[in-house]
């Protein structure tokens, strides 16, 4: 699979072994029963959606209920447990925090807008939680503060940017820097590269494929 996304994208094998990183971070996270959190601004933020669009369902996979929670359904639910457990399918937990419209624009309106991503990481993160932190300058105010806080509160940090090297860069335990300097030509590396990440983490998880989607 890496391979594939070096063959379609060239120019991202100077990000190879940071992506190698990013997938063992989340990884790790999901194996310890933590959880990603991700922001952005823009379309990062809706960058940031479309991740965990493609972990809180099947990817590339179907990701079946496990025999056991069946098991829990049924007993559960009796005979209405059947269309659950054939249409349910496994979550990688992930939270995109541009969607919480409500609760940023009244911390943004009652309290400081540049820290509004920075409430939801003080509030949502545990211990071995995860915050990927999408900005195609590297340098986005609000993002920067949520990876102070996430840093702060022990929990790794993930960032997406552009080549230049920036204040996410400098602090986050891995950057994904893809060698592009114009916002939306980083933003479309940004994508193959998450895409990749979240069929990779997906295909470890839950590795029989469903060759009918």
């Amino acid at each position: 699979m890496l391979n594939e996304l070096m063959t379609r994208y060239p120019q991202l094998k100077v990000c190879e072994e940071s992506i190698l990183t990013a997938e063992k971070m989340m990884l790790d996270t999901y194996l310890k029963g933590g959880k990603i959190l991700v922001c952005g601004n823009g379309g990062s933020a809706a960058d940031a959606d479309h991740i965990v669009g493609e972990l809180m369902k099947g990817f590339l996979l179907r990701r079946k209920m496990s025999p056991l929670t069946a098991k829990k359904f049924e007993a559960a639910l009796g005979s209405d447990a059947e269309e659950f457990i054939k249409k349910l399918q496994c979550g990688i937990p992930a939270i995109s925090l541009p969607a919480q419209s409500a609760v940023l624009s009244a911390y943004a309106n009652d309290v400081d807008a540049e820290l509004m991503y920075s409430q939801l990481v003080f509030g949502y993160a545990m211990d071995e939680d995860m915050l990927i932190a999408i900005s195609t300058s590297g340098n986005s105010k609000n993002v920067f503060a949520a990876a102070k806080v996430a840093k702060a509160i022990g929990i790794k940090t993930l960032a997406l940017t552009g080549g230049a090297d920036s204040k996410l860069s400098a602090l986050c335990d891995c950057t994904v820097k893809v060698p592009e300097s114009e916002t939306f030509k980083i933003q479309e590396l940004h994508l193959p590269v998450y895409h990749y990440l979240c069929a990779s983490v997906e295909r470890t998880l839950f590795n029989t494929r469903d060759d009918n989607q």
